[in-house]
Formats: C-alpha cells, sequence, structure tokens
C-alpha cells in the first residue's frame, strides 16, 4: 500500500488530527485546556472520575453485606445445591459456612447496614450509593482485574480510563488527562494493562505517578540542561516527527509528539500538584495524611487535586485485599481490620472534601475490587484463621457524586450472600452507568481494530437506572 492509500485508511483517518469523531478530537485537544461540548452525546451529570480499586477483592460479606443466616449456621457444611458443579480457585471438597466475626450496625437517614470495621464511611452514607448485586465472569485476580477495568479478561483493551480520555479529551492542557496512584502492598494481579491503553493510541493510557523520587519518569532535566535548551530540542524534535508522519500517516507519531509537549508542560505543573504540604492543617487531619509517606491516604487527597485541575479520571489502586486465612496476615480478623484502617478514613475523608468544595456534583467517585468473597470458610491446608475464597457471583461496591443517587442501596443476594436475587449488575453495567454520566452512550463510543468496532462495554451493557438522581 503506497503512502497516499495509507493515508487515508479508516484507521489511520480516524487516528489523524484531520479525522471526525470524538476521539481524534480528543487526540488534538491535548494541547486545548477543553473539548468542545457538542461532542457529547447527551448531556453530563459528571465531567471527572476517581476510582479507588481495592485490588485482591475485600469482603463484602465482613464489610457491607450483613448475613444473620450465616451468623446462625456458622461452621456448618454448606448446602449441596449451592456448590455443586462450581468452581473455586481454592476452595475443596465441602467447605462450612462462616458467618462474619465483625459486628454490624444501620447508619444515616437511609439506614444503611455497614460493618464496625467501616466507621469513617457510617458519617457519609447517606451521600454514597452502595450496590449489592455486582457480579463477574472471572474467578481469578489478573483476569479479573483487567475484566473490571478494560471490560474484557485478556490484556490489550484499552481501560476505561483511556476510553474517557479519547472520548473526552482532558481539561487541563499541562497535566495527563488519566493518571494512577499505587499504594498498598505491592502492584496489581493485571499489571499495566489494567491502566494501558490497548489499541488506542498510547496518548490516552493511564500516567503513572510513582511512589518516591520525581513523580514521573525524567521529569527533571538531567544535569547541564536549561529549560531552554529542552525546549529547543523539543522543537526540532516535534519538526521531525511532523515531516515523519505526513511520510507515513502512523497516529503513534501524534501521540508522541503530545507526549514530549505534556512532559515538558508536567515539568512546571506536577511538582506543585504532588506537593500536598500546602494543603491546610484541617485537610491532613480529615484525611489523615503524612507528608512525604506513600499511602492510599495521601492519594486521595493528590486524586482530589489532581480533578480540582481537570485532570479526567484517577485511579487508585490499594492492593492487599486477599483474604483467604492462610495466615494471620491475610485473614478476615486481623488484615482485614488493618485494610479497613489504611482506607475508610481517607475514602470517606475523598467524598466529605470533594463536596465541601463543589466537586462532588461533578465527580463520579467509585470504590471496589475485582470480585467478592465466599460465604465459606477456605480453611486452606487446615489453617485455623478465617478467610474466605474468590466469589464472582456477588459482591459489593459504591459509588458517589456526578448524577448518582445518593443514599440508596441497588440489589439484593440471597440469605447467606451467595447469589443475587434482586437487580444484579454485571461489570459492563457499571461502566455504561460511568459512561452514560459522563454524557457518552456506551454504544457509540467506537474505534475500529483489525476489521470491527470495538467498545469499552463490548457486545453487553445497560445503563443502572436505580443509581441515577
Amino acid at each position: 500500500m503506497n503512502n497516499k492509500l495509507l493515508g487515508i485508511t479508516r484507521r489511520h483517518f480516524f487516528g489523524s488530527a484531520a479525522g471526525f469523531g470524538i476521539g481524534p478530537l480528543a487526540l488534538g485537544a491535548l494541547g486545548n485546556e477543553r473539548l468542545f461540548a457538542q461532542n457529547l452525546h447527551h448531556p453530563a451529570k459528571a465531567k471527572n472520575v476517581i476510582f479507588l480499586f481495592m485490588a485482591g477483592a475485600p469482603s463484602q460479606l465482613d464489610m457491607f453485606d450483613y448475613k444473620p443466616k450465616l451468623t446462625e449456621f456458622d461452621g456448618k457444611p454448606c448446602p449441596e445445591e449451592l456448590i455443586k458443579g462450581e468452581r473455586f480457585a481454592f476452595i475443596k471438597g465441602v467447605p462450612k459456612l462462616l458467618g462474619s466475626p465483625h459486628q454490624f450496625g444501620r447508619h444515616g437517614q437511609s439506614g444503611a447496614e455497614l460493618s464496625n470495621l467501616l466507621p469513617r464511611l457510617g458519617q457519609i452514607v447517606d451521600d454514597i450509593a452502595i450496590v449489592k448485586s455486582m457480579n463477574t465472569t472471572q474467578f481469578n485476580h489478573a483476569p479479573a482485574q483487567l475484566f473490571m477495568n478494560t471490560g474484557h479478561q485478556v490484556a490489550g483493551r484499552p481501560s476505561m480510563g483511556a476510553w474517557l480520555t479519547y472520548g473526552l479529551g482532558s481539561e487541563n492542557k499541562d497535566l495527563p488527562g488519566f493518571v494512577v496512584l499505587l499504594s498498598g502492598k505491592n502492584a496489581p494481579d493485571g499489571g499495566k494493562s489494567c491502566w494501558g491503553s490497548g489499541f488506542l493510541p498510547s496518548a490516552y493510557q493511564g500516567v503513572e505517578f510513582r511512589r518516591s523520587g520525581d513523580p514521573v519518569l525524567f521529569l527533571s532535566n538531567p544535569g547541564g540542561v536549561s529549560r531552554d535548551t529542552r525546549r529547543r530540542s523539543l522543537d526540532l524534535l516535534k519538526d521531525l516527527n511532523t515531516e515523519h508522519q505526513i511520510d507515513v500517516g502512523d497516529p503513534e507519531i501524534a501521540s508522541r509528539i503530545a507526549a514530549y509537549e505534556l512532559s515538558y508542560k508536567m515539568q512546571m505543573s506536577v511538582p506543585e500538584l504532588a506537593d500536598i504540604s500546602s494543603e491546610p492543617r484541617h485537610i491532613h487531619e480529615l484525611y489523615g495524611t503524612e507528608q512525604g509517606k506513600n499511602s492510599f491516604a495521601n492519594n486521595c487527597l493528590l486524586a482530589r487535586r489532581l480533578v480540582e485541575r481537570g485532570a479526567r479520571m484517577v485511579q487508585l489502586y490499594h492492593r492487599g485485599w486477599d483474604t483467604h486465612g492462610a495466615s494471620n496476615d491475610e485473614d478476615i480478623v486481623n488484615k482485614l481490620h488493618f485494610l479497613c484502617r489504611e482506607t475508610d478514613r481517607a475514602a470517606a475523608a475523598l467524598v466529605q472534601d470533594l463536596k465541601q468544595r463543589g466537586l462532588l456534583d461533578s465527580t463520579i467517585v467509585v470504590w471496589g475490587g475485582e470480585f467478592g468473597r465466599t460465604p465459606m470458610n477456605e480453611e486452606r491446608s487446615g489453617s485455623k484463621f478465617l478467610g474466605r475464597d474468590h466469589h464472582a457471583r456477588a459482591f459489593t461496591m459504591w459509588l458517589a457524586g456526578g448524577g448518582i443517587q445518593p443514599g440508596v442501596t441497588v440489589g439484593k443476594t440471597d440469605d447467606v450472600g451467595y447469589n443475587i436475587v434482586e437487580d444484579p449488575v454485571s461489570v459492563h453495567d457499571l461502566h455504561a452507568t460511568v459512561l452514560h454520566l459522563m454524557g457518552i452512550e456506551h454504544t457509540r463510543l467506537t474505534y475500529k481494530f483489525q476489521g470491527r468496532d470495538f467498545r469499552l462495554t463490548d457486545i453487553d451493557g445497560a445503563v443502572v437506572r436505580k443509581l441515577l438522581a
């Protein structure tokens, strides 16, 4: 194929600056402050998303979904009709039902039941919507994390943040549209593919802010290189890359140009952004932040500062929620209590802080992991510590702000929390709902790749109307 024909193929045409549709305009918007409002499919309720991702899968039965029947039948063999033909990640034979060792109580005017592990969330429960009927198709960590973040269980698909920045662009020309912050034990099992751009131009992938040193790699100029020198170097690179793009029509060259320009701008914007010491004392007390520490609390405060400055999506990954019960470092008594102490205060503070600043109305906050936990005790290798195996059939997430109906609970599980009995919500449904609130009809945000149109919700998904204000 010659260069002229290559330049008018659909993928290159839609990926170039001359293309049409909201995606290419968003690529052009990398150099503009705001994307044109007419590219929305319908009026948006929100313009930013903060996804608090609890990698490892929190135990919904010990935090949100109170089941007195589990306590009543604690230690009894699980009914055969529940587990017949079922596949588990680790459970063998006939497991025993496991009542929660934690106390539950009702909170707020909504009367939502929460565990004593979540005292701060209980204070803001009327500002959130709880979904007890989430379900997924994956029951192992890496594919389930990929599925929750990209709508597909295999690496290579664009993440939700990539789709949002592809569709809507960024509101700040000096910062990435999609930022990723990590805390906890280690990196997510799904790896960087959880925030990758897949087959979309790489300009839309999440930019990971690092735990130490420069928040972004190579942010500082090397010794002996002044800002003026860096500017002249980038101008020369831009001219060379532009000529190359004219020759070959590769949209990745436009992404490279945009990345260089954004990096130059971030040299000024990111150090100020990442310095949370400028926040007043009462804000640090609200979140529980500690200057210079890598923590979920610091990342929550940083997330607020990012959306305040126009980041389209900020995703926080806090790893360590895998509570199988093989030891006291991964059980639902000690480890789960520790994890909730690490995250409950800051997650609630984020919602409070956004609300008091008038930002919650335009920001969707999502909290949850990749799947849930079984109503049975895993008892791996005869362990005496209490733990639960992976459970894809039913788990809990919560959302707040940006067009979400506050103070409601959507969905219901059976008496032991094994199956959903009311209003099931799939991962694709969650994605469709978030896109809808951002002004995007999920079936219309597509990208042609390898001969077919792809979308975040694949061939499924429906907006969860009960979640909408």
